[in-house]
């Protein structure tokens, strides 16, 4: 993996995941650093907003949306099932990516995951690795969070 988060420094922000089918907007807050002129480096991958990794620099507006104007050196790659994972299958996930070198997480209920990949290894090594960890699973499935991303000069 290329990116090396930075040190803790207390920092989230809110960014927009979609909307509930009530209309209320869903937003995930994720850790991240603070940059200049109010743009945020992301420190770690969402689980649930698409667009963007950890690495990435963002502007936000103040309803979550946002927009990345820097792109960073990562996939982020996002997984769901049909309920909450195992520990056991979320632990081969995690064996899984860290050959590529990648990293798994999940908050503590397993409900979902997220992998951070560096582009560098290249998506049909992402591909191969989540696609044999996917077929053991029932009901699973994974996607590339950021893989439509354009690239925007910072």
């Amino acid at each position: 993996m290329t990116f090396d988060p930075q040190p803790p420094t207390g920092t989230h922000i809110r960014l927009l995941a979609g909307h509930a089918g009530s209309g209320q907007p869903v937003f995930e807050v994720l850790p991240a650093r603070p940059m200049r002129s109010g743009l945020f480096e992301l420190t770690g991958s969402p689980g649930l907003v698409l667009g963007c990794a950890a690495g990435d620099v963002l502007r936000i507006s103040d309803d979550g949306r946002f927009e990345v104007v820097g792109q960073g050196q990562n996939w982020c790659i996002q997984v769901a099932g049909l309920g909450r994972f195992g520990p056991k299958p979320f632990a081969a996930l995690r064996d899984a990516v860290a050959d590529l070198p990648g990293l798994a997480e999940a908050p503590p209920d397993l409900r979902f995951a997220v992998v951070t990949v560096g582009r560098a290894v290249g998506m049909s090594a992402v591909e191969r690795v989540m696609d044999n960890w996917a077929a053991g699973i029932d009901g699973v499935e994974w996607w590339f969070g950021n893989a439509d991303q354009s690239v925007l000069s910072a």
